[in-house]
């Protein structure tokens, strides 16, 4: 079950943040580099069109930015005064909507005026994954007992989906918010209709499934497990284009996007790295490494969010608290 809790506006957040100076990026070096959270993040994503950044931050509640800016647009909160505890961010495909959640709640906002638009709290299991359509219309929340909820906030309606037989890992859903993409511990990931219900492609995996993502213009899926199998898919006929190449026994990534021409898929990973990859080939076609948080050791960050920024430049965000901006390799 779930509950529509009112809460007032948080105003927009005016304080100026100033530019990371000085810290060293082993191999690779941004074109630009700007500190989102000082303590570190809990969770980012990046704009489909690379304009925004959401960034939930360890000490500075949920901040959105405009790429190049040195201050954020709004600052958001879920619990008010409390701790920010929100883990879970996904932007809409037409960089309208945003939706955040912690373990027990999720929250809808518009990025255009920066007002919340409703909070809802989940009574049954924990929330492991959410996802938002154009113009806010679906939302996706995936929990730990392996259903999924899609939600419509203007009418209330609600459908669960339940062909995954364990905890749900991963969730993202087309721009039209017909179709959802998900991953789960039960080594299934499955597109489906959130019309009905229905299970339109069925891919299979030989350990749990630990991302998914969608094309936003419908030509590609991508689903990646714990092992050895980072598959591109074709979304209309469910059959596979690509597994991405690398030597690593085990790769995680953590997000992951398709150029908006198809050509390309950017990832990244636990392991501070963002990889551009050919989606025909599945071969490594660039490969950066983000900056670790500062007075830590050992150095490490998680790449939360990526992004094409333009043709020919991507962006990223990290458990560091950076955002940096990168130069694509010429074609």
């Amino acid at each position: 079950m779930i509950h529509n809790i009112l809460f007032k506006r948080i105003l927009p957040f005016s304080v100026l943040l100033a530019s990371v100076a000085g810290c060293s990026v082993p191999d690779t070096t941004p074109v630009a580099r700007w500190q989102h959270a000082e303590e570190g993040a809990f969770a980012a994503d990046v704009s489909a069109d690379g304009q925004y950044s959401v960034v939930s931050g360890v000490n500075n509640g949920i901040n959105v930015w405009h790429t190049n800016h040195t201050k954020p647009l709004y600052q958001w909160s879920h619990q008010g005064d409390g701790s920010n505890l929100v883990v879970q961010v996904h932007i809409s495909s037409d960089s309208r909507y945003v939706v955040t959640s912690d373990r027990e709640a999720f929250a809808l906002w518009s990025l255009e005026s920066g007002e919340p638009i409703g909070f809802w709290r989940i009574d049954e299991s924990t929330i492991r994954d959410v996802a938002v359509s154009n113009r806010g219309e679906g939302i996706l929340v995936g929990r730990s007992n392996g259903k999924i909820m899609y939600f419509e906030p203007s009418s209330g309606r609600r459908l669960e989906f339940l062909g995954h037989q364990e905890k749900i890992n991963s969730i993202d859903i087309s721009p039209n918010g017909k179709y959802a993409l998900s991953g789960g511990n039960d080594y299934m990931a499955y597109l489906w209709s959130t019309d009905t219900g229905q299970i339109i492609h069925t891919f299979a995996h030989g350990s749990r499934v630990t991302l998914v993502a969608i094309d936003d213009k419908g030509r590609y899926a991508f689903t990646t497990d714990s092992t050895r199998k980072s598959q591109i898919w074709n979304v209309q006929t469910g059959a596979p284009v690509s597994n991405l190449k690398y030597i690593a026994r085990q790769k995680i990534f953590t997000d992951a996007v398709f150029s908006e021409d198809g050509r390309y898929l950017l990832t990244g990973s636990p392991a501070r790295r963002m990889n551009l990859w050919d989606v025909e080939s599945g071969e490594l076609v660039g490969e950066w490494r983000v900056a670790a948080r500062k007075n830590k050791s050992p150095p490490t960050a998680v790449v939360y969010g990526v992004g094409f920024v333009g043709s020919d430049k991507i962006l990223s965000e990290s458990s560091s608290g950076l955002a940096e901006l990168w130069t694509l390799p010429d074609d």
